[in-house]
């Protein structure tokens, strides 16, 4: 993470000027993390979780139970290397507080923090790896540096409480609350998505479209409900496409445009359905029903350049293929049946 670790380093010589000695002890006053302490927040009020924001974020604070996004890179004293970091890993997942993030510290943290920020961390030994440590990265009773950097998050806390329940309790929750369920599975899905882990992002799709499906709204609420179905859809037509399942993607797609008949991409999702399963006549009939409602989409119109292209090859090999079977034999030679040429080759 190099805005992390430039923030580490360039912390280090405002406050230190100089490496840390390797005389220097975890409690005594010459201490880097000693000075370090100095100057940060006491989150805990034991001084057991010590902060110092490097990077302010935005927006509201990290609440309980959610999933979080972050980047994070720990070391002990006197070293410049981290002994665990996730900073080089190419896809990052999201965690949940109190299942994935075990380390004590590090969840006291992240409740303090908002999307954007970067900060730094001492956690005491009680809320990192305690009196026996980690052997052998981690020494007995070590006080840790932490950085973090919140990337995003997730209030799932909500949604997880109503998937506990059974349907008949289900059903008890406001039109609102549903909602909010099925929207924050579609962003987890959004997110999963993004990181190209498509058949995890169909599940939480379809756990936003189960919710929605069973909604009885009345008619003045209708409209969003069918609102949230139809971003649903869409997201499960464009999955299904990834997945190489172009049969589902068509369903989704065309539940989309019952809900709405002008929608772009809908009818677009329906014609890249069609071309994959070669039914050119009808991916042609979506595709220009999407470039009516969007002319200049350059995605659209290249899917119907792409679509002509397909259905000259089609012809092509389809002229071919006729012309082989109705063509005449070469000059000399008379088409016969097996039975006249077993009788021509004698006993």
């Amino acid at each position: 993470m190099e805005a992390s670790e430039g923030g580490r380093r360039s912390g280090r010589e405002k406050l230190d000027g100089t490496r840390p000695q390797a005389g220097d002890g975890d409690g005594g006053t010459g201490s880097s993390y000693h000075r370090l302490s100095q100057r940060m927040q006491d989150v805990t009020g034991d001084r057991g979780v010590l902060k110092e924001i490097i990077h302010a974020g935005t927006g509201v604070i990290v609440p309980p139970d959610a999933s979080v996004l972050v980047k994070f890179s720990g070391y002990l004293e006197h070293t410049d290397r981290p002994f665990d970091t996730n900073c080089f890993k190419r896809n990052l997942r999201l965690m949940k507080l109190g299942e994935d993030i075990t380390l004590r510290g590090m969840a006291v943290g992240l409740l303090t923090m908002k999307k954007g920020e970067l900060a730094r961390f001492l956690f005491k030994p009680d809320y990192a790896f305690g009196t026996a440590g980690c052997p052998p990265l981690i020494p007995p009773n070590a006080t840790v540096l932490f950085e973090i950097e919140l990337l995003d998050f997730l209030d799932t806390a909500e949604s997880d409480e109503f998937f506990d329940l059974t349907p008949e309790q289900q059903e008890r929750f406001s039109l609102q609350k549903v909602l909010k369920v099925a929207e924050t599975e579609r962003e987890f899905g959004n997110y999963l998505f993004r990181q190209r882990h498509f058949m995890d992002a169909r599940e939480r799709y379809k756990r936003a479209s189960s919710v929605l499906l069973r909604v009885a709204a009345k008619e003045d609420e209708q409209e969003k409900v069918d609102s949230a179905k139809l971003l649903v859809f869409l997201n499960l037509s464009i999955t299904y496409l990834k997945l190489q399942h172009p049969t589902r993607a068509l369903f989704y797609g065309e539940k989309a445009v019952e809900l709405d008949q002008k929608n772009a991409k809908a009818l677009f999702r329906c014609g890249q359905a069609c071309l994959c399963l070669a039914e050119y006549k009808k991916a042609r009939d979506f595709l220009v029903r999407a470039q009516k409602e969007q002319p200049f989409n350059h995605d659209i119109n290249n899917e119907l350049k792409k679509l002509a292209s397909c259905y000259r090859h089609y012809k092509d090999k389809e002229k071919e293929m006729c012309s082989r079977m109705f063509s005449c034999p070469p000059a000399g030679e008379e088409l016969k049946s097996p039975v006249l040429q077993k009788k021509e080759a004698g006993p």
